[in-house]
């Protein structure tokens, strides 16, 4: 059994339901909608946003529709960012499979994104909990923020920690920290299990992009992503970050501010990339995403069940060892 069968041991059962439902809602009569859903619904992913919302409720016992609605809208909502990040990074792939905009167009993405929003609301509507909705609705509000951030942090001369922080704060720090909430939530949890909850996948957030992150450093063959991929669009994550805050070198700190603005060269991308790995950025990233794994994994001992214990600590060694 792989790791990824072994966490999902303890809610099997109910991530079927799961799939059933969210498949239910990329579906629709008109062949041409029903076509691009049909091909949403194809990139299936490995669920772990789902997961970690069907674990939080079985801490609590039983996982009821609300719950399973829950992830169902997060997942819309998580797939409509994606579509619509697509259009404005211009990206024509993601993960290796073509991007809805490349496969269609612009409007059509920009219209999909928009449709799944509208069924992501519906589905939190349909948990009957307004928290849940109101839960939601600030969770679009704050993605689209952390995107906003990132835009912001490209256009500027900025080279902050801080900054970058505060963008994956706004993205996938707040994903999953909703995602937990909102298992804990929605099966009835207290309010400090609520709170240690979302705690709890925020911390996953971060450091499944601080991982993320650095797998742009390294090549096809190694990790199974194009390198220099964030650099190219501009972006300056947190291993450059470390190297660049500590190198007096007036041409690397030149070259980071050209990358920045989109005129770098993919030589001197390269260079970039080579420099924060010769002075110590993917050690520092990494010990960073480790410090953040170490406080998640402290809040364990509060969990009641074994299974669910067991299942949430495998969950964030798997974020944080993983290789996709």
């Amino acid at each position: 059994m792989d790791k990824l069968t072994q966490l999902r041991q303890p809610v099997a059962e109910e991530l079927l339901r799961y799939k059933a439902l969210f498949d239910s809602t990329l579906t629709h009569d008109d062949d041409f909608l029903g076509s691009a859903l049909a091909y949403l619904r194809r990139r299936e992913g490995k669920m772990m946003r789902p997961l970690l919302v069907l674990l939080m409720a079985k801490e609590l016992g039983e996982v009821g529709e609300s719950t399973l609605r829950s992830a169902v809208t997060l997942e819309l909502l998580h797939t409509a960012s994606l579509v619509h990040d697509d259009v404005v990074d211009e990206s024509a792939e993601r993960r290796g499979q073509r991007s809805v905009n490349a496969v269609y167009d612009n409007k059509v993405a920009v219209l999909l994104g928009d449709y799944l929003l509208s069924m992501a609301l519906l589905q939190s509507a349909l948990t009957n909990h307004i928290r849940v909705v109101e839960i939601i609705s600030r969770l679009g509000g704050t993605l689209s923020e952390g995107e906003i951030y990132q835009l912001n942090n490209i256009r500027t001369e900025t080279v902050s920690e801080e900054a970058y922080f505060k963008v994956i704060r706004h993205k996938t720090a707040a994903l999953f920290a909703a995602c937990a909430e909102l298992g804990a939530r929605s099966a009835g949890g207290s309010e400090d299990y609520v709170a240690r909850a979302r705690r709890f996948g925020e911390l996953v957030g971060l450091c499944f992009q601080i991982r993320d992150d650095i797998f742009d450093y390294f090549s096809d063959s190694e990790i199974g992503k194009p390198t220099g991929n964030d650099m190219a669009e501009g972006k300056l994550t947190l291993p450059a970050l470390f190297a660049l805050n500590h190198s007096g070198d007036a041409e690397i700190h030149a070259c980071a501010q050209r990358i920045k603005s989109g005129e770098a060269t993919p030589a001197e991308i390269a260079r970039l990339v080579e420099y924060t790995k010769a002075h110590g950025g993917i050690e520092y990233a990494e010990q960073r995403m480790l410090e953040l794994r170490d406080e998640a994994l402290s809040l364990l001992p509060h969990w009641q069940s074994p299974a669910v214990r067991e299942a949430l600590e495998g969950y964030i060694h798997f974020v944080v060892e993983r290789n996709w």
